[in-house]
């Protein structure tokens, strides 16, 4: 309940989600048939970065305003996306821009401030509903949809030291509900052994056909700092893997320190 994503806004690992985020929508949208997009946590929606918690932090500087600065090709359909949204929008703004008359957006926030916000952000979006509850709870509550057909975005905020123990117990939880979703899960990577670990939970679980895409700005040596991050995606669309890889080499070229990194790795098969 202490999170609020308006210090992070716009941050490089917030890009790097987003712009995945979006090539992940329209490659699900290529089927015809009726989608449903749940954000578990979604924030509010949209953010100033000139003022308030993003201006003090001043993160944004050396992820979308260096991104916006040098334009790398490989990310123009998402910097495009950005600019005509206006200020920086966030996931569910970002997901609800891109759905069809017939998909739908699931928004959850715990925040009650927040979810007050993102509710004003989607008043007038007739395909969207926000919901203050926990996402985790709203996995359960939610999946399987009626659409049959899925994208699972979930992006806790890491204030926990047993967050990917919870995280990998109720993914495979929804798994079980849902098994052909497609569930993109944001985590970050300070050092390499929780994620490490991570993944070696997850490959005891049923869970299957799981690629992790990461972009460290620098070597991931130190617990104390943000290094890095990554999306786990299970059951990723066709040809995602190759799509993925000139916008992390993008990102890398234009934000990473020395010692920086990208990866595009199959976990599990189907």
């Amino acid at each position: 309940m202490n999170y609020r994503h308006a210090y992070h806004a716009g941050n490089f690992a917030d890009c790097f989600k987003h712009a995945l985020l979006q090539l992940l929508l329209r490659a699900v949208q290529r089927k015809d048939k009726p989608l449903l997009v749940l954000d578990t946590h979604a924030g509010i929606g949209r953010y100033d970065l000139s003022s308030g918690p993003a201006e003090k932090t001043g993160e944004w500087r050396d992820g979308i305003g260096k991104l916006l600065e040098a334009r790398p090709p490989a990310l123009a359909d998402y910097l495009s996306l950005i600019e005509d949204l206006g200020l920086y929008p966030g996931s569910p703004v970002i997901a609800q821009s891109l759905l069809r008359p017939a998909d739908r957006l699931i928004a959850c926030e715990l925040h009650p401030e927040d979810a007050a916000t993102l509710k004003a952000e989607l008043a007038m979006a007739p395909n969207a509903a926000v919901h203050q509850r926990d996402g985790y709870a709203a996995m359960r509550a939610f999946l399987p949809p009626p659409e049959k057909r899925g994208l699972i975005l979930i992006d806790p905020p890491f204030e926990q030291p047993d967050e990917f123990t919870t995280l990998a117990k109720n993914l495979g939880t929804a798994y079980d509900k849902f098994k052909s979703g497609c569930y993109v899960v944001w985590y970050p990577v300070k050092h390499r052994a929780p994620v490490r670990n991570f993944f070696e939970v997850l490959k005891l679980t049923p869970i299957r056909d799981v690629i992790a895409a990461e972009f460290c700005l620098r070597e991931p040596v130190s617990p104390a700092r943000l290094n890095g991050c990554g999306l786990l995606i299970i059951n990723p669309p066709y040809g995602f893997e190759a799509q993925a890889v000139p916008i992390l080499q993008a990102f890398k070229n234009t934000l990473g320190e020395a010692g920086a990194s990208v990866t595009v790795e199959r976990l599990l098969d189907e």
